[in-house]
């Protein structure tokens, strides 16, 4: 009888792109893969453990698991990914429902550790987190077939001091430019014609590898692909952004004329804090440069409020510079106090309710920017890439290229017509929402 397998992939899009590679390697030995947890033999949870949040949807997520273990047909649970990392022993004296754990360096051997379970063994699989990436990139995608997550490299070196992620990732290791190629042409051959590069820092690719970084190199060479019609880069640090590189995306025309750039604050001081290589001046200096190079160019950052000893004039501070350099899209996080992170240790930390407070005053303050400039768009004409239906409406949804998916905003496009998902449509803008544009088809030969 063939084993059914159900997947949870929680956290980011780079852990999705290991979750993805995982669903290729027990397709490829036989399981079936299904979506209802509660007719699973086995559950798969790949985890996260970034913030205090993301651990408590991993540990939901194990608990939900336990139930069907206990009343339904499930007859292991196993744990992947950042929390089974950072917490192994806390999994296994805490949750003896849990039959596996596995390590973020060992995804690949998936395969073997519910072989293992189903005869019976409890199962601990960790390998070194620095061991060398496989340039073994095979999976099946599970976001919508017109876009993926191209994974550039793994881990992190920039020792920021609120972080874990080089203790649970590893030194930062790039693949080679070769085997993105490859996998790169592999996704446009299957439908792929938006790649999102991802990294947990993208701006340093290839040092490791090359002795320097190659990452407008890499964006160049996937430029050549024929059928591939945007390249969207998320998480690049500023202080790793080279004038290269900005000209490498004012020239190519599939690289869209967007950016993620994740600052976490604004202040000199809690920059230094934070283990953070820029200041406010340099920062200043950067976004002016990128919007002189690529004018109409959507900036994206995130912000973190309540770093321990942050003060009321610091606050104040980030405030301002939001006001003044109005990102076109801004996410804000209260700070997370994580153990083992040399910020955990800093003295002066925030009470939970004025971190929140201040999250909540960033966030209304770019709602207003982000209404300011939505209105700037109706009447424009812009390329849409169509995501699906909205139910019993004559309305689809769709993103321009100043939106990722999942954590940006839509295009509502209204029509009569049949459009399919994957498909691009020009769109006349004639309303704007805060986050949220609406639209109407445009035919191109009376345009």
């Amino acid at each position: 009888m063939t084993l059914k397998i159900s997947f949870i992939s929680l956290g980011c899009d780079k852990n999705l792109v290991d979750s993805e590679v995982m669903l290729y390697l027990l397709n490829q030995a036989g399981f079936s893969l299904i979506s209802d947890e509660s007719q699973a033999d086995v559950i798969v949870i790949n985890t996260c453990c970034f913030i205090q949040d993301a651990k408590e949807e991993s540990i939901e997520n194990i608990l939900e698991a336990a139930e069907y273990k206990k009343d339904g047909n499930c007859k292991a649970i196993i744990v992947t990914g950042c929390l089974a990392e950072r917490y192994k022993d806390e999994i296994l004296s805490e949750m003896p429902e849990v039959d596996a754990i596995v390590g973020t360096a060992s995804y690949r051997e998936i395969v073997e550790v519910i072989k293992e379970v189903m005869a019976g063994k409890k199962v601990e699989k960790f390998s070194d987190i620095n061991i060398s990436l496989s340039d073994d990139s095979e999976r099946i995608l599970s976001t919508a077939g017109y876009y993926a997550y191209l994974k550039i490299a793994e881990g992190c070196d920039n020792a920021c001091t609120y972080c874990v992620i080089p203790k649970i990732r590893g030194k930062y290791r790039s693949r080679s430019m070769e085997s993105l190629i490859k996998e790169a042409k592999n996704l446009v051959n299957q439908g792929v014609q938006e790649l999102i590069i991802v990294a947990q820092d993208t701006t340093r690719y290839g040092v490791d590898l090359y002795g320097e970084k190659r990452l407008p190199i890499l964006l160049k060479e996937l430029c050549k692909i024929e059928d591939l019609k945007w390249i969207r880069l998320l998480y690049t640090y500023p202080e790793e952004i080279t004038d290269n590189l900005i000209e490498v995306m004012a020239t190519e025309e599939k690289i869209c004329n967007y950016l993620d750039m994740p600052i976490q604050h604004s202040n000199n001081a809690v920059l230094k804090r934070m283990g953070r290589k820029s200041t406010k001046e340099a920062l200043i200096q950067l976004i002016n440069k990128l919007r002189d190079k690529i004018p109409d160019i959507c900036l994206r950052t995130t912000l973190i409020t309540g770093f321990p000893g942050e003060t009321a004039e610091e606050f104040e501070d980030m405030k301002e510079f939001v006001k003044t350099m109005k990102f076109d899209r801004l996410g804000v996080f209260s700070y997370s106090k994580e153990e083992g992170t040399p910020a955990s240790r800093l003295k002066d930390q925030i009470p939970k309710k004025i971190k929140e407070q201040r999250k909540n005053i960033l966030m209304a303050l770019q709602r207003q920017i982000c209404a300011e400039k939505s209105k700037e768009f109706i009447g424009k004409h812009l390329e849409v890439l169509i995501d699906g239906k909205i139910a019993g409406e004559d309305v689809y949804c769709g993103r321009t290229y100043r939106d990722a998916p999942d954590i940006d905003g839509m295009v509502f496009v209204k029509t009569k017509g049949e459009l399919l998902s994957g498909e691009f449509v020009k769109v006349k803008i004639t309303e704007a929402e805060e986050y949220d544009l609406v639209g109407e088809i445009i035919d191109e030969f009376t345009e």
